[in-house]
C-alpha cells in the first residue's frame, strides 16, 4: 500500500474519531436540527460526484458515479425534508393566541 493511502486513512480514522466525540458532547434534544441541517449541506457530494464523472473512462466509475450521487441527493432530499418538518411544528395555526393575548 502507498503512502498516500496510509496518509488518507489516517485522515478518515481521527476525523471519524473526532466526530464521534463532537456528536457525544451534543445533547440529545439537539441531535435531529443539527443533522438534518448538516444533511442539507452536504450537497457538496453531489459536486463530488460530478467531478468523479469528470474523469470517468470505465464501468466502475460510472456506477461509482450513480451511486454516489444517488445518495447524495437522497441526503440532501431527506435534510431538506426533516429541517422543513421541524420547522412546521413552530409555525402558528391561524386561529392560535398568543399568551399574551388571554
Amino acid at each position: 500500500m502507498s503512502q498516500e493511502l496510509y496518509a488518507n486513512l489516517a485522515i478518515f480514522v481521527l476525523s471519524l474519531l473526532v466526530g464521534f466525540e463532537v456528536m457525544s458532547k451534543i445533547p440529545s434534544t439537539l441531535q435531529t436540527p443539527m443533522m438534518s441541517g448538516a444533511n442539507a449541506i452536504h450537497g457538496v457530494v453531489v459536486v463530488g460526484a460530478f467531478a468523479i464523472a469528470a474523469e470517468a473512462n470505465n464501468w466502475f466509475l460510472y456506477v461509482l458515479v450513480f451511486f454516489a450521487a444517488l445518495f447524495a441527493a437522497i441526503n440532501v432530499a431527506g435534510g431538506y425534508t426533516v429541517t422543513d418538518r421541524m420547522l412546521g411544528m413552530f409555525d402558528r395555526k391561524p386561529g392560535d393566541k398568543k399568551e399574551a393575548d388571554k
